[in-house]
């Protein structure tokens, strides 16, 4: 097999070694799945991206370590950096992605990355018991949308001191929690995110996870353009607009790594 290069990237960082950790791989051709999904456990990392020319645009597949998701806001956001920073795409175009998730679109704004998602609007949901247990808080709101679950809690220190049983998170295979409160000194929320079903205990930023949060806390607070801060060991700021049902997120990215695949 010929030399394949890959980039790390730190998404929803203006900083390296904060935000989240991705890599990104752009493809003359597509590429067996096994062996991308074999990449993704190589590198360890939330989300491993790859990227093949496709009418007019790039075909983009996100994997975790241990299976391929059909949305990831920070992998979408560092594949569009990679995109324009190693000279694929010219400063001034947009990121054309198509997905699992329907066509996707990234643009630079200054310092910033701006990705157009899908809106995520959560269903309320009775608190499934085992949840509220796993979680070991009790939830203001529990809700439900495509991939996830979204609890609210009291207070931003109810999220921020949180230590959810994640072996009993395990049962929920298809929706991680995303727990979250509002916050009243210099962001509009704040969040975490937990999914070890998909071989992440706690993600350190979700792009993804913003597609439900803004919509939710928009109505909440009655504004459609708030900052969220991930509060995660690493921490990520993610700008977002509500644009009838899509989501605009914004961040920053930095590249960290550099490298050849052999195999």
């Amino acid at each position: 097999m010929p030399q394949i290069s890959i980039t790390q990237v730190d998404a929803f960082s203006a900083q390296p070694f904060r935000g989240t950790p991705a890599a990104v791989c752009v493809l003359a051709v597509a590429a067996d799945t096994s062996w991308m999904q074999s990449v993704a456990l190589e590198m360890n990392l939330s989300e491993t991206a790859f990227l093949v020319p496709e009418d007019g645009g790039y075909e983009l597949r996100w994997f975790t370590p241990v299976m391929e998701v059909d949305l990831c806001g920070h992998a979408t956001l560092a594949s569009a950096h990679v995109l324009w920073e190693e000279g694929h795409l010219s400063s001034d175009a947009e990121a054309v992605f198509h997905t699992r998730s329907g066509l996707l679109r990234a643009s630079r704004r200054g310092e910033w990355i701006e990705l157009d998602f899908p809106a995520l609007k959560p269903t309320a949901i009775d608190p499934p018991p085992a949840l509220v247990e796993a979680l070991g808080a009790t939830p203001l709101f529990v809700g439900e949308a495509p991939h996830f679950f979204l609890v609210e809690l009291g207070s931003v220190d109810a999220v921020r001191s949180l230590e959810p049983d994640l072996r009993a998170l395990l049962q929920f295979e298809h929706n991680g929690p995303i727990v979250t409160a509002a916050d009243t000194d210099g962001f509009d929320f704040v969040s975490r995110f937990f999914a070890p079903a998909a071989g992440l205990d706690e993600d350190p930023v979700t792009g993804s996870a913003h597609c439900v949060l803004c919509p939710y806390w928009a109505e909440r607070l009655g504004k459609t353009e708030m900052t969220g801060f991930q509060a995660s060991s690493r921490g990520g700021v993610v700008r977002v607009r509500l644009v009838g049902e899509r989501v605009i997120l914004g961040g920053q990215a930095v590249t960290t790594l550099r490298g050849e695949l052999f195999a």
